[in-house]
């Protein structure tokens, strides 16, 4: 990676600045004819001469005037359209050229060392990598062609002043060589604060990222105060910085700005003297005069390109340099395929194996050992014996200080990712998921290199071409990021048709199975997808329903959806639709305020109704709420109106009159009618909801279906017992109805009875199928921690590597469970080598070979079914 601005412009784009430099150089000539053509046109068609020439030819006064005028038009427009297409082509390398950089960073921080990461934040990389690198885009289009094309407009304006006079060409120049001088010492301090915060401004990403993953802590601790006064004073830092480059920035304007408005000055002055004693035309000081206008905005843009020269020469070597630090990965390794990859077999020997941290400090010192695999080898030792380093080593993932490690004879650390990759599983605590769905983050060890070609409609293959051409135009990776990546021969798998059934396999093997097919019943089908499985479903309902009408004690249990019922276990708004909403169009939250919805109310009369309901619920919420704190369980359990909303329902109710509600403002309705909607009777019980109302309400639905404007038939999933519901999850349409309020257990009785039926018709593995669909959230926040540890398992477990390395991968979980699937895991590697960080030590038992370290030293090494034998004498056998 170049480590100069104008390195790396040189070296990726001089064929695009010089041919920036060239079309800017056909400017020159026209900027000249555009000063020399009014001054031909007041002198000569303006002028006193009667029988006027020009280009050999004698015409009219008049008709010198258009041709003139007609030649100046031509140069303006061509001038421009130059300008425009060279500030296209500068825009367009300049795009590219930022690509090309924070391609080269984002690559740069992929072969960081590990340890670098602790060094640096997240935050602090996202910002170089992102806002300090926008300034270069606009630096890189105008490198050349700013000084080209200003430099050049300059000297134009100049060369035609010293024609028309030379003491007017030097009244121009004459006040440069105090601006040369003086503006960039200025412009040096106010570079070398910028310097400074862009420092400060890296501190502040710092701190923000370490509170965003310490709030808990913070807030637990009461330290939200201490911590604003800790970022105050870091954006006080800030504030300093940019009020002492404000005022030297400034007064470099100021005297920029004064000094070009001398030139006029001068010009007038001196130019008018000529004029008068006949010296000079009024024509050519009029010419000289717009020609010194022209100067001042060249030469501003030569002092603005100043500035920004060493302001961006400052950022680029500050973000080059963070970018390559010590022990930065070889890219080939990186990017290599070797034609054969080579297994992991043999002799694992270590020799000499040192590892200081970035301070120096020794983690492992001369650690050697010698078996043969596959085998099944247990790392034990206390919290900082070295287990972790140990396992990194062996990953591949950190290089010795000093000494090495070969596997059948290749020296670990020379391999290539493309072997490491394939051949080694890690999994760590805790390990990482990766935003996307659970198939996605299963597969994700499988996604070596494009495998086949995207499918697709021929227009979206021609956008990737266009993409690819791009791509290449900018020194980005060539590869289809939306081809199918997948290896699934590596997995042991025919093809993604069959991919399914191992990953439910896997999954099971880690127990995560229970919870994936969790997730698929709360998740909902989208349209058009898992056809077969939505008619199986609905035999599911047809299954449930006749489970329920057989069993008394069952039907209490749920109360199903029936078009001429009113549910009393769902709210007011799923009563109203009877279906629920696609969209934002029927959005529970804003449905109070929705024009369809209103005039439904109004006109099956039921608004009134509403309206005193919503009176006397907002009257009983205040009653009951009125001493009790926001945190009080109520408020949960009656979620119509939230504490901070209480004042502006208590002062509501000051205005209402309870015989005149239609009265009301459309605002005051709404917030009456908003809690309302939420109303369920089962659960709140407060007697608001008679039959009568009820009936009302069956009445009003009928209304709002039979009218409902074409223009929202899309916006509503209807309730139909004979049509799977795409809005609801697969348990509710199964379901069709709603758990009862009340009974207790109810939800798990049901969950088994869905599990039940599900099983007997099959249907597991395709809610499994729906449940791998569900997104794990960034960084995995959807998933709980023993869910993401499970998942890491299964897929560093799915590719099959010849060498499989856990550091406490089953932390989380309760110790039976890590017993579980311990003994599968081993089961599973049967013939593969496993090395296992234990935390427990009895575990050791199940492996075949022990190495034990302690300070950062081996000091027991053997099998595991007798007596180790001490490391030194092993190793000195060996």
């Amino acid at each position: 990676m170049e480590t100069s601005i104008f390195g790396f412009i040189a070296r990726y784009s001089w064929r695009q600045q010089l041919l920036i430099l060239v079309l800017s150089v056909l400017l020159l000539p026209l900027n000249y004819l555009s000063y020399e053509l009014p001054k031909q046109i007041v002198n000569r068609a303006l002028g006193t001469d009667s029988a006027p020439h020009y280009l050999g030819y004698t015409m009219s006064r008049l008709d010198l005037l258009w041709v003139l005028c007609g030649l100046f038009l031509a140069v303006v427009l061509i001038s421009g359209l130059l300008k425009y297409i060279v500030n296209v082509y500068a825009g367009v390398v300049a795009e590219r050229m930022l690509r090309r950089l924070r391609y080269q960073l984002f690559s740069h921080m992929l072969r960081f060392p590990l340890t670098h990461y602790r060094r640096v934040s997240q935050g602090e990389l996202v910002q170089m990598i992102n806002a300090e690198t926008e300034a270069f885009g606009g630096f890189v289009g105008e490198a050349v062609s700013t000084p080209g094309l200003q430099a050049g407009t300059l000297l134009t304006s100049l060369v035609f002043m010293f024609v028309q006079d030379w003491t007017l060409g030097l009244a121009a120049v004459a006040l440069y060589p105090l601006q040369i001088w003086l503006i960039p010492k200025l412009q040096r301090q106010v570079n070398l604060l910028g310097k400074e915060r862009v420092r400060q401004v890296r501190r502040n990403a710092e701190k923000i990222s370490e509170v965003a993953a310490g709030a808990r802590d913070i807030r637990a601790n009461g330290a939200t105060a201490y911590e604003r006064a800790r970022f105050s004073e870091q954006l006080g830092a800030v504030f300093w910085i940019r009020f002492d480059i404000y005022k030297k920035k400034f007064l470099i304007k100021f005297l920029n700005n004064f000094i070009a408005q001398l030139g006029p000055f001068f010009f007038y002055a001196i130019g008018g003297y000529f004029v008068l004693r006949g010296e000079m035309t009024i024509g050519a000081l009029t010419a000289v005069v717009a020609a010194q206008k022209d100067i001042t905005a060249p030469w501003r843009e030569l002092l603005t390109y100043y500035q920004n020269l060493y302001d961006v020469k400052i950022k680029y070597e500050q973000v080059v340099t963070q970018f390559m630090p010590p022990g930065l990965k070889d890219e080939r390794l990186q990017t290599e395929e070797p034609e054969v990859i080579p297994s992991l077999t043999g002799e694992l020997r270590a020799s000499g194996v040192t590892l200081h941290d970035e301070t120096g400090e020794i983690l492992l010192e001369n650690v050697s050992f010698v078996c043969q695999l596959p085998s099944h080898i247990a790392l034990l030792g206390p919290a900082g014996s070295g287990k972790e380093e140990v396992t990194l080593l062996l990953a591949g993932l950190v290089e010795p200080t000093a000494g090495r490690i070969t596997v059948g004879g290749m020296e670990l650390h020379t391999l290539p990712e493309a072997v490491l990759g394939r051949r080694i599983g890690y999994v760590g605590n805790p390990t990482t998921i990766f935003s996307g769905t659970i198939e996605d983050n299963l597969l994700y060890g499988l996604k070596y290199r494009p495998q086949r070609p995207r499918a697709g409609a021929e227009d979206a293959l021609e956008r990737w071409e266009r993409e690819r051409r791009e791509a290449e135009a900018s020194g980005n990776s060539l590869h289809d990021p939306l081809a199918d990546w997948v290896d699934y021969a590596a997995a042991g798998i025919a093809g993604p048709e069959e991919r399914i059934g191992n990953l439910v396999r896997i999954l099971e093997l880690v127990r995560l199975d229970g919870d994936v097919y969790g997730l698929g019943l709360r998740s909902a089908i989208p349209p058009g997808a898992h056809e077969e499985l939505k008619r199986g479903l609905l035999e599911a309902r047809r299954a449930m329903q006749q489970r329920l009408a057989g069993s008394e004690q069952l039907s209490r249990l749920v109360e199903l959806f029936d078009p001429e019922r009113y549910n009393s276990n769902a709210s007011l708004a799923e009563n109203l639709l009877f279906g629920s909403p696609v969209g934002q169009v029927f959005d529970p939250d804003d449905i109070a305020d929705q024009r369809y919805v209103r005039e439904t109310l109004e006109r099956t009369g039921l608004l009134d109704d509403l309206l005193q309901v919503g009176v006397r619920l907002a009257q009983t919420m205040i009653e009951l709420f009125a001493d009790l704190p926001p945190d009080h369980e109520y408020f949960r359990q009656f979620s119509f109106i939230a504490p901070e909303d209480l004042p502006t329902y208590r002062a509501l109710l000051t205005r209402v009159d309870g015989s005149r509600l239609d009265r009301l403002s459309r605002e005051d309705q709404r917030l009456l009618l908003a809690p309302t909607f939420r109303l369920i009777p089962a659960r709140h019980r407060l007697g608001l909801f008679t039959p009568e109302l009820m009936a009302k309400v069956l009445e009003a639905r009928r209304y709002f279906r039979e009218h409902l404007p074409p223009q929202h038939a899309a916006s509503i999933a209807f309730f139909d017992p004979e049509r799977y519901n795409e809005a609801i999850t697969i348990q509710e349409n199964v379901i069709f109805g709603k758990i009862a309020y009340g009974q207790a257990q109810a939800p798990q009785k049901i969950a088994r009875l869905i599990t039940e039926i599900v099983d007997q018709l099959g249907l597991r593995g395709g809610i499994m199928t729906v449940g791998l669909g569900s997104p794990c959230g960034i960084g995995g926040g959807r998933l709980s921690l023993p869910q993401r540890q499970k998942l890491g398992l299964a897929r560093a477990l799915l590719k099959r590597p010849d060498i499989l390395i856990l550091h406490d991968p089953l932390g989380p979980l309760d110790l039976n469970e890590q017993a579980e699937i311990r003994g599968r895991v081993l089961a599973e590697c049967a013939g593969r080598t496993v090395i296992w960080a234990l935390q427990h030590p009895e575990w050791a038992e199940a492996f075949e070979q022990v190495i034990e370290l302690e300070g950062g030293r081996v000091v027991r090494f053997g099998p595991s079914g007798g007596k180790p034998a001490p490391a030194a004498k092993l190793v000195a056998a060996s």
